[in-house]
């Protein structure tokens, strides 16, 4: 019943995200015209940081989403769609994703089911010598360091962002993109957790930190697998193992 309820939850909460984005969106071109490079009341320090913030979170997502496509030309379609439409397309793909489960596999484990892509589903935990869970914990580790940077060198050159003029139309645009995605993440994240205080203290790095607690909590997941481990075990729970 409660994976029923996830599934459930899931497809009406996508909807309505894409909504509230879309019209943020639309309401903002409409009123405030178009974000262009040369609109200095746009593009301020911070804004360019929370930009990086974005395309740092949507890391994880883009790869997610190549590792699902079948095609390469799939992959491309829909990491050009992540690149421009940020949250947009991730809602759309995870309700696509979420419309692909049977009823039998929404009851068992639909987070298993929609987190695998077919192929892999009845040969989890098969070892890898070319695994890439090495190169992965690199890589992440060091999308966390760039951002951490970031927020650090743009703190002490202009100030905290905490201030009411710095939520001008397009960085509320921004923010809302930007944590839409995080909520998407904020569900694996509770589910890789066996503890529901756990995933709540991860979700609540991943608002307060952005990029960086995302990163950090990749990388912490990444390190509870062995070096010879298949990196698409970090999808799922240690139950699925």
């Amino acid at each position: 019943m409660a994976t029923n309820s996830l599934v459930t939850g899931l497809k009406v909460t996508l909807p309505v995200m894409f909504c509230v984005m879309l019209a943020t969106l639309v309401y903002t071109i409409i009123t405030d015209g178009l974000p262009l490079p040369d609109r200095h009341d746009v593009f301020t320090p911070w804004f360019v940081t929370t930009i990086l913030d974005f395309y740092i979170n949507i890391v994880p997502i883009a790869v997610w989403i190549v590792y699902k496509e079948s095609t390469w030309s799939g992959s491309i379609l829909w990491t050009i769609l992540l690149l421009i439409f940020g949250s947009l397309t991730t809602c759309v793909y995870v309700f696509l994703q979420l419309l692909k489960l049977t009823n039998q596999e929404a009851s068992e484990d639909p987070m298993y089911y929609l987190l695998l892509r077919d192929s892999i589903k009845d040969g989890v935990g098969l070892r890898d010598k070319n695994s890439l869970v090495v190169t992965a914990r690199f890589v992440f580790g060091a999308l966390g360091c760039v951002m951490l940077g970031a927020l650090i060198y743009t703190c002490f050159t202009y100030g905290s962002p905490f201030h009411m003029e710095l939520l001008y139309p397009w960085m509320v645009v921004l923010l809302v993109n930007f944590y839409i995605n995080v909520a998407v993440l904020s569900v694996w994240v509770v589910y890789k957790e066996s503890s529901w205080i756990v995933g709540i203290l991860w979700v609540a790095l991943l608002i307060g930190l952005g990029s960086v607690g995302t990163s950090v909590a990749i990388v912490v997941q990444l390190f509870r697998l062995s070096p010879l481990d298949p990196l698409y075990l970090v999808l799922v729970n240690n139950s699925n193992r």
